[in-house]
């Protein structure tokens, strides 16, 4: 693992240091074994057309491996009872106690749970593996089961992640080496220093190393000086300028723009504090403490998976370095069609520039990894224009894994530029700390808004810390992100009818393509820069799509594969290494809401389904034309054609039938499951309380002294990977603030 003695703990994986709490029975996770079974079962090794080797001792202890194995069932039912809505939770449970029963077995499986033996009926771990099988294929397109389709689709997704995530002691997996993965290192031969550097240490109070009773000379050590609530004495009050809700793309910039001022800021943040020296490139670890939920956070619907970052630096730590300015169209209609001054005049397009500038944003690379070859070479066989995508790293930054954090340091997130900024201005960030409430209290009279925002009240994820902490500040910013910004203001009792609506996800649908032979393309679909090259997808004049590369760990990829069955399930994942995965992503028209924590509805419109499957039709082409020897998407029926022999005819037929299905709710047997990793618009500003959850320059309509600086402040989507546009926004609301508090 190169310097994997250096990792953070939190990031190296390995065996569980603590009990199973999931309550589950020993029935029932007998039942869910059963269960893990079915969705990776030990297979035979007996498909000489497949492009591996049978004699491979490696291949063969894959194909013999089953999902069934300890501890994966322990931790499917743990993570059930962790990250689960409520409504998932309660379906997973009420399906695994019917079928750890006869009865209900027989009720939800038909003959397959009757015996000719007594007691004549079968638990459903008790039918044999075939028949179990079988049973669950039948859920999977039969859509009058639709909620025991939602179970299984849910356990399918958890067991496979699980599998294919878990590491041992020595922080791999087994089954990488069928797959052909490496997780990434950057060699015993890299500098010492870079692994011990902690850019925020002067600012930066890490509330997991704290307790009750060291607590109070932590947050003093940073001149915050806390005073103990005399009469409950269960809460520190510490008084400054600004307090910040995140350190993310908004709250990073705003915390430095405002420390530069000469204000006293504070910025508090849910996740945990890593640096390069910390990462592991470990797909599990790294989803579990640096994203929202672990990276198991999806619509009501099951429809669409959300990826949301949940560290210092927020997205910004672990995004796929993208950097596009906002388009000139969208800062028209934002200026002009919507008249918001923040985009009318010069400063805006500053703002980008200067954003840019910080970030380090460059256009060049010097060696494009195996997906984006792919795309630029695919498109070139069509005629078609591959653009470069500048990004905010060296030109030279070969990196697949900054998805889990940028082990060389390259990437510029906010957690290594605005925040260091920030805390070299005085500004003090405490780390683990989750905003409870904004305190909103009625104003003075004859003043423009009846309430006003004092501050915020936190608690700490650091389970040994029980005071709660009271921050008093001139300004309020809420930055915490477009899915967590609106329920907070919500419980902070703001009414305003657009907070918590218009939410945009920019969604995705994948296509993939296998590549068997390296005189094609060279490397493999996990290295190199994650996004490099872009297709946008013109029709009339309009951008109806653009097409990128995602990066997809073992489990990742597993979890988002179709069943079909166990063996077509592991001659899929057998391929990982050479399949090329391309995206159609969207500028959605359609939105959705996000009132509360964790629960997110959304709908695409009709004009989104038509663009998202104009975009998929075309990322399909590129792959077919940049030799791929089968092509196919993730519908629930494993949708795919081979490409070799020259059947155009048949190509064409299959590409006919591609289109954006509906998700697995749906009373459909095709579906197919959506991803967005940008999420915006949830608090968007308005001309008027009618139009925005803010003003044009991000303060509440309802609280003054309350402001929100991040994603969810947006009018609408971008229809590009939105970082320039969050940051530069938030650079110009943050002038705005440091200039009313002069």
């Amino acid at each position: 693992m190169g310097r994997g003695d250096c990792h953070h703990p939190l990031l190296k994986g390995g065996r569980r240091e603590t009990k199973y709490s999931h309550g589950f029975s020993s029935s029932q996770i007998q039942t869910l074994t059963s269960i893990c079974e079915v969705l990776l079962p030990p297979t035979p090794l007996n498909n000489p057309h497949e492009n591996i080797n049978p004699q491979n001792d490696v291949v063969q202890a894959f194909y013999k491996a089953s999902a069934s194995q300890y501890p994966v069932p322990d931790e499917v039912a743990e993570l059930v009872m962790k990250r689960a809505f409520f409504e998932a939770k309660i379906l997973v449970i009420a399906i695994v106690r019917i079928l750890s029963t006869r009865v209900g077995t027989l009720l939800i499986c038909g003959s397959s749970g009757v015996s000719k033996k007594w007691p004549f009926l079968k638990k459903f771990s008790e039918i044999p593996l075939e028949n179990r099988e079988k049973v669950v294929q039948k859920w999977f397109t039969n859509w009058l089961l639709t909620p025991v389709r939602l179970a299984f689709v849910f356990l399918k997704f958890l067991v496979l992640l699980v599998f294919f995530t878990q590491v041992g002691e020595d922080s791999s997996n087994p089954a990488w080496k069928a797959m052909d993965y490496k997780v990434d290192v950057i060699g015993e031969n890299s500098p010492e220093e870079m692994s011990k550097e902690r850019p925020l240490d002067k600012g930066i109070i890490e509330t997991r190393l704290e307790t009750d009773s060291s607590l109070a000379a932590a947050l003093a050590g940073k001149g915050l000086k806390p005073t103990l609530n005399p009469a409950s004495r269960d809460t520190y009050t510490v008084k400054c300028d600004a307090v910040i809700v995140g350190s993310g793309c908004g709250g990073g910039v705003a915390a430095a723009v405002l420390a530069a001022a000469g204000l006293k800021v504070v910025v508090l943040e849910k996740g945990d504090y890593f640096t390069a020296g910390d990462y592991s490139s470990l797909e599990g670890p790294s989803l579990d403490r640096l994203y929202e939920s672990g990276g198991i956070l999806s619509t009501l619907d099951g429809k669409t998976m959300l990826l949301a970052g949940s560290t210092v630096g927020g997205g910004s730590a672990v995004n796929w370095s993208a950097c596009f300015k906002t388009p000139d169209h969208i800062i028209n209609d934002w200026a002009h069609g919507q008249n918001l001054p923040l985009f009318s005049g010069p400063e805006y397009l500053d703002a980008m520039d200067k954003v840019c500038d910080r970030i380090g944003v460059t256009v060049g690379c010097t060696k494009e990894g195996f997906q984006n070859q792919i795309l630029r070479q695919g498109c070139e066989n069509l005629g078609l224009k591959a653009d470069p995508v500048p990004r905010n790293s060296s030109e030279s930054h070969y990196c697949g894994s900054c998805c889990y954090g940028c082990i060389r340091g390259d990437k510029k997130g906010t957690d290594t530029t605005w925040l260091v900024d920030a805390v070299n201005s005085d500004a003090v960030i405490i780390s683990g700390a989750k905003a409870v409430r904004f305190v909103i209290n009625q104003n003075n009279k004859n003043q423009r808004k009846k309430k006003k925002c004092h501050g915020v009240i936190a608690k700490f994820t650091n389970q040994d810390i029980k005071i709660t902490l009271r921050i008093e500040a001139r300004v309020t910013i809420s930055a915490c992100g477009a899915l967590l910004t609106p329920p907070l203001l919500i419980n902070s009792g703001l009414k305003n009818r657009n907070i918590g609506r218009n939410l945009h996800l920019h969604p995705v649908l994948m296509a993939w393509g296998y590549f068997p032979e390296p005189d094609i393309v060279e490397g493999k679909a996990y290295e190199g820069g994650i996004i490099t090259s872009v297709h946008k997808v013109v029709e009339q004049d309009k951008v109806r799509a653009i097409i990128e590369s995602p990066i997809l760990g073992p489990g990742s990829f597993a979890a988002l594969l179709p069943f079909e069955s166990g063996i077509e399930l592991k001659n899929r994942i057998i391929k990982y290494s050479r399949t090329c995965h391309l995206f159609s992503m969207i500028k959605d028209n359609g939105s959705g809401s996000v009132l509360s924590e964790g629960r997110i509805d959304y709908k695409l419109d009709s004009s989104d389904k038509e663009n998202m499957k104009i975009g998929l039709v075309r990322a399909l082409r590129i792959l077919i034309a940049a030799g791929a020897v089968e092509v196919g998407t993730h519908q629930s029926d494993g949708q795919r054609v081979k490409c070799e022999g020259g059947d155009d005819e048949g190509v064409e037929e299959f590409l006919k039938g591609v289109v954006a299905p509906e998700g697995p709710k749906s009373m459909v047997e095709k579906w197919s499951t959506y991803c967005s990793a940008h999420q915006m618009g949830s608090c968007r500003m308005g001309v008027d309380e009618r139009c925005g959850a803010v003003d044009t320059w991000g303060e509440s309509w309802e609280a003054e002294g309350l402001f929100v600086c991040d994603a969810s402040v947006l009018p609408g989507a971008v229809g590009v990977n939105p970082m320039i546009t969050i940051q530069a926004t938030a650079y110009c609301i943050s002038k705005k603030i440091a200039e009313k508090l002069k």
